[in-house]
């Protein structure tokens, strides 16, 4: 077997987890309660993955080293204009995330609602860019082929 394509595994977590952040929100507006915890539980934890998964490949496969932009460079400035939003609010969704989680798991609705109204916007913004991101890094302009060990 060989190796795995981290960056491609987490993109598709990226954007497993939009699809279950919109189907968790649409559930909810009608009232489908169940459907809702278990879209968003089942985006937590796919986060996490994506999470664990990243880190893994940025820490013990690439050693530290960050993936250089390969395109030109007014492409580069979009590029740059998409990933440091994206990194800023990846940081700071994730107490968000786990606060309006915890206070929907505790009942308390009225928290929940007012933190879920500025948490799923940042975390679905925070999902789709990482797909944006993923494609334009390894699709759009990929980066020289590493030799194998």
């Amino acid at each position: 077997m060989g190796p795995l394509d981290f960056p491609s595994i987490n993109a598709t977590l990226n954007g497993c987890c939009a699809v279950l952040l919109v189907v968790g929100y649409l559930a909810i507006r009608r009232g489908q309660v169940t459907l809702h915890k278990c879209c968003m539980l089942t985006a937590l934890g796919v986060s996490a993955a994506f999470l664990a998964s990243y880190l893994y490949y940025h820490v013990v496969v690439r050693g530290g080293q960050s993936t250089r932009f390969e395109g030109p460079a007014g492409v580069r400035a979009v590029y740059l204009a998409i990933l440091i939003p994206h990194i800023v609010l990846a940081i700071v969704a994730l107490p968000m995330e786990l606060r309006v989680t915890y206070l929907g798991l505790k009942d308390r609705l009225d928290q929940h609602r007012r933190l879920a109204r500025w948490t799923l916007p940042i975390w679905l913004y925070v999902s789709i860019t990482g797909v944006v991101v993923y494609w334009m890094l390894y699709r759009l302009y990929p980066p020289p082929a590493e030799p194998l060990p």
